[in-house]
């Protein structure tokens, strides 16, 4: 994984997202809004939520939302052994069509695990 992927990936989803908030009808912005509010503490701490949108990312085969998703958990300060465990139960959900993502999002955990990473 090259070095500026995870701030090329911030810079592109900050811009795209400006675009779209622009441009977007009421039900988007709401959306979006919604889709903030949901990762937040409540019953289930917003650390085990981002586990939880990263296994659905993974599912889903959506490289940009693991990559999201592996990103705040890294700013939440989950372990290694804690992101691994989550990607293991989406594998066993996806099955080995998710293989390639699950590639992916080994690489980019361990690309956050350094200092570049968390540029």
């Amino acid at each position: 994984m090259d070095d500026d992927r995870v701030a090329r990936f911030r810079q592109e989803r900050e811009r795209l997202n400006e675009i779209v908030l622009t441009q977007g009808s009421l039900q988007t912005k709401r959306f979006f809004a919604l889709d903030t509010k949901v990762y937040q503490d409540g019953a289930l701490p917003a650390r085990t939520k981002e586990l939880l949108g990263l296994v659905g990312s993974l599912v889903l085969r959506c490289d940009d939302c693991v990559l999201y998703h592996l990103i705040r958990c890294r700013e939440l300060e989950l372990s290694s052994a804690e992101v691994t465990e989550a990607l293991d139960v989406g594998l066993v959900i996806g099955g080995s069509i998710t293989i390639p993502h699950l590639r992916r999002a080994h690489e980019a955990w361990q690309r956050l695990s350094t200092d570049e990473g968390t540029k």
